[in-house]
């Protein structure tokens, strides 16, 4: 084994940390999970690949998430109060991390750099700028059917293994991966869905940005390719789409490639040190 691995707590925080064997030098690296996870999503494969090339890998479970408090009032919580998780975050795992948000932890980053800084910043499958709404409509019309799984996802109903499936995943995993997928699967804040539908929308302006990577996934159902796109048109950028993936994008079977892109990416940019 090639790395530590341990957690540690912000306030009450969960953060899951994986330590390189040589610790000098090494750039921290900050994980955003997605709706309905927690940084158990990181944990499998990203935490320890990214240590084992030299990061030290971090990854946070905002509040009402994983091993985080706030459980019981998880409905009330707002993308407000996820952007504070990742401050105290930041704060607590220090050295300026690099922040890798997916999905709904994509857009938290982007509500984070209306503020603040990073030295750079990837969003994997992340909700763009625009919000929610345009993604939703095209599902609904494209495939009721699996609107209506995701309906039931959101609304915290049980759904079908076969409907987890087509939702989060392109290609097809052992039935005992999904299941455990689904088990740490959770309820999202209701509150936090409508501001990033509507109400919360990033006011990033570019010339604040940091440098941005965007990935896609082309088999995504929950956020398409052409929202990615979207979302790096209005950053100045051009979306990377990876082939024969979905929206877990570091829980599929290609996870490697994606954490490849983003490392070589973040060496371009002499973020592979401190």
């Amino acid at each position: 084994m090639d790395a530590r691995s341990g957690s540690q707590t912000a306030g009450q925080l969960e953060i899951l940390e994986v330590l390189p064997r040589k610790r000098a030098g090494a750039r921290p690296i900050l994980f955003v999970h997605g709706a309905f996870a927690g940084a158990w999503c990181w944990a499998e494969h990203f935490l320890p690949y990214f240590a084992k090339k030299g990061f030290r890998a971090c990854a946070v479970s905002l509040s009402g998430h994983g091993g985080s408090p706030g459980r019981e009032r998880l409905d009330w919580l707002s993308i407000a109060d996820y952007v504070r998780d990742l401050e105290q975050a930041v704060e607590t795992v220090g050295g300026e991390p690099v922040l890798i948000g997916h999905s709904m932890g994509g857009f938290v980053v982007q509500k984070y750099l209306e503020h603040a800084s990073a030295p750079a910043a990837v969003l994997m499958a992340t909700v763009p700028p625009q919000g929610l709404l345009s993604a939703s409509i095209a599902l609904a019309f494209s495939n009721p059917g699996l609107f209506a799984d995701v309906n039931q996802m959101m609304h915290h109903s049980r759904v079908s293994l076969d409907a987890l499936q087509k939702v989060l995943f392109a290609k097809p995993i052992e039935v005992d991966q999904l299941r455990a997928c689904y088990r740490r699967m959770q309820p999202e804040s209701q509150r936090a869905m409508w501001d990033m539908t509507f109400f919360n929308l990033p006011q990033l302006r570019r010339e604040r940005c940091p440098p941005l990577l965007i990935l896609g996934a082309a088999s995504d159902v929950l956020v398409p390719p052409n929202q990615a796109e979207q979302a790096a048109r209005h950053y100045g950028t051009v979306a990377e789409i990876f082939p024969d993936m979905g929206h877990l994008m570091m829980l599929e079977a290609d996870w490697q490639k994606v954490a490849d892109r983003v490392i070589a990416w973040l060496r371009s940019l002499q973020l592979d040190r401190t």
